[in-house]
């Protein structure tokens, strides 16, 4: 090679070596007629745009749910009211605040918690919403977990296990969803306001101070809603305050337990002016105040009760009626049976646990030490009722061994005339010793649909002819549809079974049979609106007029409907009072019990 060569060869590699430690050329300026081509790396203006706009609506959406979960009532009326929506949440404010104090994984750890609190907190909502409108009560934190199980089989019972699993699993989906998307919105809010510290401290420190100026004047817009809302704050001290209130009131109920007036009664003592008696006390479900008392229920009501009375009178009965209130309204059923039993107030599943587990005597007990046949007839039990042992049943009979071969009417497994005619064929019919019999009649139960017809007492049998009943019947999915109709079927239900009993007694009754019928609760608010009385109806029936003169001073009403002014009593008075009257006599001996009738 020569050196022309080299020189070239050398001169060539010198300027490729510098052409690349400088980078490309400056690309030459484009046409006018002609764009210019994009650089690879280069992201196209659309796109960002879009990106961006996605990004902010994402930001909004964020903020919009947060203030809506703050704003969020736990009363499904509420929801109805413009006050609800025009509040000015303390909390978002605080915690934005908050979230720009810190530094690094703490911000987003700060964050993450209060969006999960905050779902928390939804779903809580949620569920005061639904114990509100089905129980009248808020959610219990720590009492009722296990009422999820009946409410699982209620639902089972009425619609099928299908329909079950898939309300559960859509219940289940429905929390996590509220959890996540409410941690992911915070995260995004924390995000948004650290990108713009600035405007995100004054729009914290701006809304903390307009929300002190309104709380100071009391500024409201609608209802009497206060604008400036601490709504969230307050629900969550008050189910703390709830949680320690709960475990407050076991021990509170350890010391009631223990006292009890009838303890140290001798059995010949006991219930002497029933002796010789068949103690019949019958609870009718959901049978309320509002039943006698509602202009769109009292109606169809009162003129069974009034047409029953008379027929009643014909056969020779004469009765009183009065108001009790109860511990539960909506349902949970077998705290009112237990609060009548036992005198003592048993409104959540806690209390009925613990009494359960204790030695308190019951009426049953006590009417078994008075010497009683004590049975208890409970349509609506569908496998074991362990319980029976606590109250004092010598025999319990339930749907698995009353021998009903008819369809279910919803949730209830048998007809309320079924019940009292299989009774009176294999249980009261035949010869047999003083009884006392509880027992709870269901036609009456949720969803109110479809329900049986009255028959001729002779035609019931095996309840096979009920096939055809059900078929004729309402179905659930059409009534409740309409909460007319749903009150309209409730009211049909209770007459259904207050018709049932007054026949009952009419044909079947004797001069030693004594009926303490009456209601358990108030049924849901969907029948009787938001804030309804718990109280609930209570009647004797027999046609011994001596065990009526017992209970002249209770100054109940004379027939089987209460007056509106009738004297109220917790219900848990029931059966001190009950017991007191029908005791001995101050100076008068107690009769021996009778032998069986024949």
């Amino acid at each position: 090679m020569s050196e022309e060569e080299d020189l070239v060869l050398s001169v060539s590699l010198r300027a490729a070596l510098l052409s690349r430690l400088r980078g490309p050329a400056p690309a030459a300026p484009a046409s006018r007629d002609v764009p210019a081509e994009p650089q690879q790396n280069e992201t196209p203006a659309q796109p960002r745009r879009l990106r961006r706009i996605a990004g902010r609506a994402l930001t909004a959406g964020a903020v919009v749910l947060i203030f809506a979960a703050l704003i969020m009532p736990n009363v499904v009326g509420r929801l109805a009211r413009p006050g609800t929506y025009v509040r000015l949440p303390i909390e978002g404010f605080l915690a934005v605040g908050i979230v720009l104090l810190l530094r690094g994984r703490w911000k987003r750890i700060a964050a993450a918690a209060f969006g999960a609190g905050l779902g928390v907190l939804t779903v809580e909502k949620a569920l005061d919403m639904g114990f509100n409108k089905v129980l009248a009560r808020p959610f219990d934190l720590v009492l009722d977990w296990e009422l999820f199980d009946d409410a699982y089989a209620f639902v089972q019972d009425s619609s099928g296990r299908a329909a079950a699993v898939g309300a559960l699993a859509g219940i289940v989906l429905l929390v996590l969803a509220v959890l996540v998307l409410m941690t992911r919105a915070a995260l995004r809010v924390a995000k948004a306001a650290e990108r713009h510290r600035t405007a995100s401290a004054r729009t914290s420190l701006a809304g903390i101070a307009v929300w002190v100026v309104l709380l100071v004047l009391g500024v409201q817009i609608f209802e009497k809603t206060p604008v400036a809302a601490r709504a969230s704050v307050t629900y969550a001290w008050d189910r703390v305050v709830a949680v320690q209130a709960g475990l407050q009131d076991e021990e509170n109920f350890a010391r009631e337990v223990k006292v009890d007036a009838f303890a140290a009664t001798p059995p010949d003592q006991l219930l002497t002016g029933l002796r010789g008696k068949d103690l019949l006390v019958t609870f009718v479900e959901s049978y309320g105040r509002s039943a006698l008392e509602d202009p769109a229920l009292a109606p169809g009501t009162v003129k069974v009760l009034e047409e029953g009375a008379a027929d009643l009178a014909k056969a020779g009965y004469v009765a009183k009626s009065g108001w009790l209130t109860s511990p539960t309204a909506g349902g949970g059923s077998w705290l009112a049976h237990a609060t009548l039993l036992s005198g003592l107030w048993i409104n959540n599943q806690q209390r009925y646990r613990n009494l359960t587990a204790s030695e308190r005597l019951t009426l049953t007990s006590l009417s078994k030490r008075a010497g009683f046949d004590t049975i208890s007839v409970m349509p609506g039990a569908k496998r074991a009722w362990p319980e029976g042992s606590f109250y004092g049943y010598n025999r319990v009979y339930d749907s698995r061994n009353t021998g009903y071969a008819g369809p279910r009417f919803s949730w209830s497994p048998q007809p309320d005339q079924y019940t009292l005619s299989w009774f009176q064929k294999n249980v009261h019919g035949p010869a047999h010793a003083p009884m006392f019999v509880e027992m709870p009649l269901v036609s009456s139960h949720t969803p109110w649909a479809p329900i049986p017809s009255f028959i001729d007492w002779d035609d019931v049998g095996d309840g096979a002819i009920y096939e055809q009943i059900k078929k004729d019947a309402k179905r659930s999915g059409s009534v409740w549809q309409d909460a007319a109709k749903v009150k309209r079927e409730y009211g049909r239900s209770i007459q259904y079974t207050l018709t049932t009993i007054i026949s009952y007694l009419e044909k079947f009754g004797d001069e030693n049979t004594v009926m303490v019928f009456l209601g358990d609760h108030q049924p849901s608010s969907v029948v009787v609106g938001d804030g309804a009385s718990r109280d609930v109806p209570i009647t004797i029936v027999t046609k011994d007029k001596a065990v009526l003169d017992r209970v002249a001073g209770w100054n109940w009403t004379d027939g089987i409907k209460p007056a509106p002014g009738a004297p109220v009593w917790r219900m848990d008075q029931f059966r001190d009072k009950f017991l007191t009257a029908y005791g001995p006599a101050t100076g008068v001996a107690s009769r021996a019990l009778s032998a069986p009738r024949r």
